[in-house]
């Protein structure tokens, strides 16, 4: 059962905590780490690429000459695709890049993801995280109390307006409910900080 040290927000050690076999001692499974983040990143996609067909193409009603005769190739339109400024054949059209992976795969993904996470010894525990009023010096404090690397992950168990408004405008730093935790965001950030009760409610879920 990985064991980690539980700070304060001054980073002074206030005690242990012991983290879930199940959800933050596996065996990383990268093939599906992959799968999950190669889904995550596809779903971001626009997918609203487009370009105009014959169809849409303006002009091109009158046929350019006849059928026969002219010793030139029929041609029915100046808009078909092999003259200049005619149609685009096969182009993209908008769509959706979008697709799901299995519940279980997705699980297993997030509980990989977390427990490379303690195996890497990127992942600190905060007895709690909370601020007075949204002060982005206050959380800048925060990153230097506990060495945090240039990329981190911050995890509420919930979502903390005066958390995130602090850290909104540093640039590497994200903010995260417990409920929002993914795969991308996890792989995409050199170290996790995590509050006790968001390691409560992930191991509630993924346990």
């Amino acid at each position: 059962m990985p064991k980690l040290s539980l700070l304060n927000q001054s980073g002074s050690q206030v005690g242990d905590i012991e983290l879930s076999d199940y959800v933050f001692g596996i065996e990383p499974n990268e093939s599906v780490l992959f799968d999950a983040v190669v889904s995550q990143r596809a779903s971001l996609r626009q997918g609203n690429h487009k370009v105009k067909n014959r169809s849409a193409v303006a002009g091109g009603g009158k046929k350019p000459w006849r059928q026969k005769g002219t010793g030139r190739a029929r041609q029915g339109s100046i808009r078909s695709p092999q003259w200049r400024g005619g149609g685009v054949v096969f182009g993209p059209t908008p769509r959706s890049y979008s697709y799901k992976l299995p519940k279980k795969v997705r699980r297993l993904a997030l509980r990989s993801a977390l427990s490379s996470k303690v195996a890497d010894n990127s992942m600190v525990v905060l007895e709690g995280l909370a601020f007075d009023a949204p002060k982005t010096k206050n959380f800048v404090q925060l990153t230097k109390d506990l060495s945090t690397a240039r990329k981190t992950l911050f995890v509420t168990a919930d979502l903390d307006e005066n958390v995130a408004l602090s850290a909104r405008n540093i640039q590497g730093i994200t903010v995260l409910p417990a409920s929002g935790i993914n795969v991308l965001d996890l792989v995409g950030h050199d170290q996790v900080v995590i509050t006790r009760a968001a390691v409560e409610k992930i191991e509630e879920v993924l346990g």
